[in-house]
């Protein structure tokens, strides 16, 4: 692939002592920490953050899989080792979230039933968000793995925050409804398509993975995309809403969080990750751009033609 067009960020091309000049390593007043990355150990900073202080919680533990993060490596264990290691730090969340907070759980299909069963202890679950990863050609025996979970928790399922606007997605209508007058129901024609703002599902088939010509793509292997955590931004919180993030990675909620005008909190044990997240924040200053998404509104894939004949398509 020709390497002009790479666009990987990896910490050997970075300025990287500089760049950690811009994370702390420990705070003494909740205050201190606001809109910064705090490189240590998620379990012991946890505990510093006062009770009743965060509006969102996004989280992307490491699964319960044999894998080597660039930096570091992690091995399976049994699901019952693994709920030991979730139960270490989620009931610190608990104590942390506000009382019309919300809290999202990555996992995928091995580490679901423990992240279940341990969120659901501290969190009543209001939902599970299945998307697809559509990533890798093929498995050479079994089913290559293209879906992964969220969950969806809050802590009083009466009284949470979500914005059902903010994340529809504008769809082209294959068949228009038409009420009994002959009236577009809940569409509209723009250009050569017919349209309609539809409500998301908890089944995401639009998220393209982050590649190695995309701006926001790392060296991190299971880096989650920038639109998946934006949705997920834009329903549970409000603009200068605090959100933590106790296991950042290559910092995709961090960047999403401030090109959504959000206050946030990140935790990172790795060095590298600290500095490819001080890295993405510095880029997210002068482009606020995310995937997909323009003028408040996500579109679907493969609908550029359309976006080129009307720039105006999706104001």
């Amino acid at each position: 692939m020709p390497s002009d067009r790479n666009k990987t960020i990896r910490v050997e091309d970075l300025d990287s002592e500089n760049l950690y000049k811009k994370v702390i390593s420990d705070f003494s007043e909740f205050t201190d920490c606001i809109n910064k990355t705090i490189h240590g150990d998620s379990i012991e900073l946890l505990k510093k953050i006062p009770s009743k202080s965060l509006d969102l919680i996004v989280t992307d533990p490491p699964y319960n899989l044999t894998k080597d993060y660039a930096w570091t490596k992690f091995k399976s264990s049994t699901n019952e080792l693994y709920e030991e290691r979730l139960d270490l730090w989620m009931w610190e969340l608990r104590r942390i979230a506000k009382d019309n907070a919300s809290i999202y759980v990555c996992c995928d299909w091995k580490s679901s039933n423990p992240v279940f069963n341990i969120m659901s202890k501290y969190f009543k679950i209001i939902n599970r968000i299945t998307w697809e990863r559509e990533k890798g050609r093929w498995a050479s025996n079994n089913r290559k793995n293209c879906i992964e979970d969220i969950y969806f928790g809050v802590v009083d399922d009466n009284n949470y925050t979500f914005n059902l606007d903010a994340v529809k997605i504008k769809r082209k209508v294959i068949a228009p409804y038409k009420n009994e007058k002959w009236e577009a129901k809940d569409w509209s024609t723009e250009i050569d398509w017919n349209f309609r703002l539809t409500s998301p599902s908890n089944i995401r088939t639009d998220i393209s993975i982050p590649f190695w010509s995309m701006p926001e793509n790392t060296t991190h292997p299971t880096q989650k995309p920038e639109k998946l955590i934006a949705k997920i931004i834009l329903a549970s919180s409000n603009p200068w809403d605090i959100i933590l993030d106790p296991f950042l990675w290559s910092g995709t909620t961090s960047v999403v969080a401030k090109k959504l005008d959000r206050k946030f909190i990140w935790i990172e044990q790795k060095w590298d990750y600290c500095v490819i997240s001080s890295y993405r924040l510095e880029l997210a200053e002068k482009d606020v751009s995310i995937q997909w998404y323009e003028n408040g509104i996500f579109r679907e894939r493969n609908t550029l033609q359309e976006r080129k004949k009307d720039k105006s398509l999706f104001n």
